[in-house]
């Protein structure tokens, strides 16, 4: 045999050889296989959209009303602070379910303008309360001491206050003046009455002063020394 003929006979047995391998591939791929392999696929498909839909189902009925719920907290904070909870109440078309008999047309007439459109959209009545009412102040006490009598006036007596800081005040009353003007003297030298108290230095207990009663009825008849002392707190 010639040498070109060696390499022609290896390609012609090269060649058998794949037809062979074709063949031999394609009898045992057989159509038993085939259809394992669609019925593989069927499954998987089927499987997956069970998967799917649980997870739609997880979507919709877990995940979905916890973000609601979420929200709606965070509207309700929201609004709780800027006081619009009115905001979170459902709305109505103006002019529905208004009142129609003629009765109730009266009553409405009573009402402002602003209580009446509250009313239409059924908001809560705290949505307007009106301008606050606030209790008219209160007159300032105006303290005024009767004039200092003259030395040698009739019925004239001297007092002394001696107060807690260690000075001691001197002035001069009239025995007929009420005695509430030593609470007055008291009070415009700086010790509120709710506090201190005017008392007797010995035997030591609390001066009587009374409106109706003069300085003569609580004792003081000649030159008298007064102490300004703190209130007992259980007595009050």
């Amino acid at each position: 045999m010639s040498v070109v003929g060696k390499p022609c006979a290896s390609l012609c047995a090269l060649a058998i050889l794949f037809v062979c391998c074709i063949s031999w591939k394609h009898s045992i791929v057989g159509p038993e296989d085939a259809e394992a392999r669609l019925k593989q696929d069927i499954a998987r498909r089927v499987q997956q959209a069970k998967l799917n839909n649980k997870a739609s189902h997880y979507q919709e009925n877990v995940q979905k009303p916890k973000q609601e719920a979420r929200l709606r907290k965070k509207e309700e904070n929201f609004y709780a602070m800027t006081g619009e909870t009115w905001r979170l109440t459902e709305g109505r078309q103006l002019g529905e379910g208004e009142l129609g008999d003629q009765e109730d047309i009266e009553e409405q007439d009573e009402l402002t303008a602003q209580q009446r459109a509250i009313r239409r959209r059924k908001l809560p009545a705290m949505a307007y309360q009106g301008p606050d009412k606030k209790d008219p102040p209160l007159a300032k006490r105006v303290i005024v001491l009767p004039d200092e009598p003259p030395v040698d006036a009739e019925g004239v007596v001297n007092v002394a206050l001696r107060c807690l800081s260690g000075r001691t005040l001197k002035r001069r009353f009239l025995k007929s003046h009420p005695s509430t003007v030593l609470v007055d003297w008291m009070f415009k030298s700086g010790y509120h009455p709710a506090v201190y108290a005017i008392c007797e230095p010995y035997p030591r207990r609390p001066l009587q002063t009374e409106e109706h009663l003069t300085l003569e009825d609580v004792g003081i008849v000649r030159n008298t020394v007064l102490n300004v002392e703190e209130k007992d707190p259980s007595t009050t």
